[in-house]
C-alpha cells in the first residue's frame, strides 16, 4: 500500500527512526516499519498516514446507532471508516476492517462533504467517523472535519478515547459530538484484554466533555467487566463530570479471538442499568432486542 500523506505527531530521531505521538502508546518506529496501529509508517526516516482517503465503509446510518441518543435524535449521518486500531481488543466487534485488510476505495475530503451534503434530504447531518478507530485516520478526519464545518455539517467521532491531548486539542473545535468506549473501568482489562490505559481514555473523557456532546459506551462481558460494583464506578465517576452524560451499556456477543464467553443475559444489563441510574439521568442499553 502506498504512502499517501505525510503523518503528523511525531518527530524524527537516530538511525532514521521516528517517534510518533499521536496517541499514548508513543511508537518509535524503525524505518520500513508500521506502529502499533498498522496505519502510519516509516518511510526512509519520515512517517506517513497510509489511510489518508482511504475507505473500508460507508453508509447513511441512523444517529442512534452510533450510538448518538441526545445528540440530534432521528437524524442520520454519513458514516464512514478506513482501516487499522491502536488498541487489540480481543472482542472486537469490526476485526474485519480494524485488524484484517478490508478492501478499500480511494476518496477525497470534498468527495465526502458533497456526498454529506447531497444525503441533506434524506435527514442527513453530517458525517460520522466510525466502524474503525477514527483517531488511526487522523490527517484524514482532520481535513474532512475542518472542510465539513465551513460546509455547515456536524461532525461526530465514534472512539475508543485512546488519543494524545495534542491532537485530541486540536481536532475537538471541529467535532460536534462523540461516543467514547469506556470498555472497563480497571487498569488490568486494559492492559490485558485490549493492550492499552484507562487513564488516557478517561483523560480524553474529561477534556471532550468541556468541548463537545459527549456520551460513553461501556460493552458489559460476563466475568470481565460485569459486576455491579464497576458499573457502579463508571456511573460514579462519570456523574462527576456531569450527572447528564449518556451512558450505553451493550450486550456481549462472541466475536474475534473472544470465542468462549457466552453472551450477556439480559438480566445482567437490566441490574447494570437500575445500578447506573443511581447516579446518571440516562442510562441505555444496547444489543438486546
Amino acid at each position: 500500500m502506498e504512502a499517501a500523506k505525510p503523518a503528523m505527531f511525531y518527530n524524527k530521531s537516530e538511525d532514521l527512526k521516528v517517534h510518533c505521538h499521536l496517541c499514548p502508546h508513543n511508537c518509535t518506529i524503525k524505518p520500513g516499519s508500521l506502529g502499533v496501529c498498522r496505519a502510519r509508517k516509516n518511510i526512509d526516516g519520515n512517517l506517513y498516514s497510509l489511510n489518508y482517503g482511504k475507505i473500508s465503509s460507508i453508509a447513511l446510518d441512523p444517529i442512534e446507532k452510533k450510538p448518538l441518543y441526545r445528540f440530534k435524535s432521528g437524524s442520520r449521518i454519513l458514516s464512514i471508516g478506513t482501516f487499522g486500531c491502536n488498541l487489540k481488543c480481543s472482542f472486537c466487534q469490526n476485526w474485519e476492517i480494524a485488524h484484517d485488510e478490508p478492501e478499500l476505495y480511494d476518496v477525497t475530503s470534498e468527495y465526502i462533504v458533497n456526498k454529506a451534503k447531497e444525503l441533506m434530504p434524506q435527514g442527513n447531518i453530517g458525517i460520522a467517523y466510525t466502524y474503525n478507530e477514527p483517531s488511526v485516520w487522523y490527517e484524514f478526519v482532520y481535513d474532512t472535519s475542518v472542510l465539513a464545518k465551513k460546509e455547515g455539517l456536524s461532525n461526530v467521532l465514534v472512539t475508543n478515547g485512546f488519543i494524545g491531548k495534542e491532537a485530541l486539542l486540536m481536532l475537538l473545535p471541529y467535532i460536534d459530538a462523540m461516543n467514547i468506549d469506556v470498555k472497563a473501568y480497571t487498569s488490568s482489562f486494559y492492559k490485558d484484554i485490549c493492550g492499552g490505559a484507562l487513564e488516557n481514555v478517561k483523560e480524553t473523557v474529561k477534556i471532550a466533555v468541556e468541548k463537545c456532546h459527549v456520551e460513553v459506551t461501556t460493552l458489559v462481558i460476563p466475568t470481565l467487566n460485569d459486576d455491579l460494583k464497576e458499573i457502579s464506578e463508571i456511573a460514579k465517576w462519570l456523574s462527576s463530570l456531569s450527572r447528564n452524560i449518556p451512558l450505553h451499556l451493550s450486550r456481549f456477543f462472541p466475536n474475534y479471538k473472544m470465542q468462549s464467553i457466552p453472551p450477556t443475559p439480559k438480566e445482567t444489563l437490566y441490574r447494570a442499568q437500575e445500578e447506573a441510574q443511581k447516579y446518571l439521568e440516562y442510562v441505555y442499553l444496547g444489543n438486546i432486542w
